[in-house]
């Protein structure tokens, strides 16, 4: 294998250029396709989030990565990114391969995408693994519609208004958090969803040790406060039920206005805010906040 951290220098290529994003096994390498394999053997440029999990997986799959060989990772690819586009722009095939899943999907990829199309550059992917759908799959709860949220915001303060913003969400929700994260993640979503939503931790998803735990939220809340999780976590968190988007007595929507308006916001834009909070209409929250008789 060929690795070379320095800009890259494009000379002779094997074809037009185009850039695949790669499905990469989440932990067990058997998941890995046939096309994964002529990709990584036939691209002149392979981008990598971690090139030692590269070399693992090629050792693995007993393939040989011919290509050149760069590290595209969070904290360098907005620098490494132009050079990319300009081996693009030359004619080269360029795969991109993170840890483990499809690239873009809370892992670097992204703006390799948006560059890549922006320069007119064919863009397709080798599909794989997705914890996103695995953990779904896998879960119990409905899979017909969902949203993905990725990793919640590591601030408490603004993980809590965010999950507040979710409470009212009907499809089930996955999300990312990281094992020295999970224990706070889930108290707060059983603070905010209720402790008898149902959800599911999964952990460590097609490895040795995979586990997939499916419990009301607050007792995953305990089960997590316990004993600090290890290892990869994907969370799939059940949709409100009717009865879980009740409205809110009148008296709290009254207190939360009268808190935005001691502030200093307007009383046309407190009652716009509270409306987005608590997922009501404009019209309704107006009515209480004007109708003080109200409970």
């Amino acid at each position: 294998m060929n690795f070379d951290e320095r800009p890259l220098a494009v000379g002779e290529t094997s074809g037009s250029g185009r850039l695949v994003l790669v499905g990469a096994p989440l932990g067990n390498v058997a998941d890995a396709s046939v096309r994964l394999r002529d990709t990584l053997t036939t691209a002149d440029v392979v981008a990598a989030e971690d090139t030692r999990r590269l070399t693992r997986l090629a050792r693995d799959l007993e393939i040989n990565v011919a290509g050149r060989i760069v590290s595209y990772f969070e904290g360098n690819e907005e620098r490494r990114t132009p050079d990319l586009v300009n081996a693009l722009r030359e004619g080269s095939f360029v795969a991109l391969i993170t840890d483990g899943g499809m690239p873009s999907v809370s892992d670097p990829g992204y703006r390799l995408v948006r560059a890549a199309l922006d320069a007119g550059i064919p863009v397709t992917a080798v599909p794989g693994p997705s914890a996103v759908t695995t953990a779904l799959a896998v879960s119990g709860l409905p899979a017909d519609r969902f949203c993905f949220e990725g990793f919640l915001p590591r601030a408490a303060g603004a993980r809590r208004a965010r999950l507040r913003e979710l409470a009212g969400e009907p499809r089930t929700m996955v999300f990312f958090e990281s094992p020295h994260r999970v224990a706070a993640c889930l108290g707060d979503l059983a603070e905010a969803f209720g402790a008898e939503r149902p959800a599911a931790v999964c952990r460590e998803l097609t490895k040795t040790y995979e586990e997939v735990l499916r419990r009301p939220l607050g007792e995953l809340a305990a089960w997590a406060a316990a004993g600090q999780p290890r290892g990869e976590i994907t969370l799939v968190v059940g949709g409100a039920t009717p009865a879980d988007r009740a409205a809110p007595p009148a008296s709290e929507v009254r207190a939360a206005v009268a808190r935005l308006e001691a502030a200093g916001t307007t009383r046309r834009d407190a009652i716009t805010a509270v409306a987005e909070e608590y997922g009501l209409r404009r019209r309704e929250v107006y009515e209480v906040v004007h109708a003080p008789h109200l409970a």
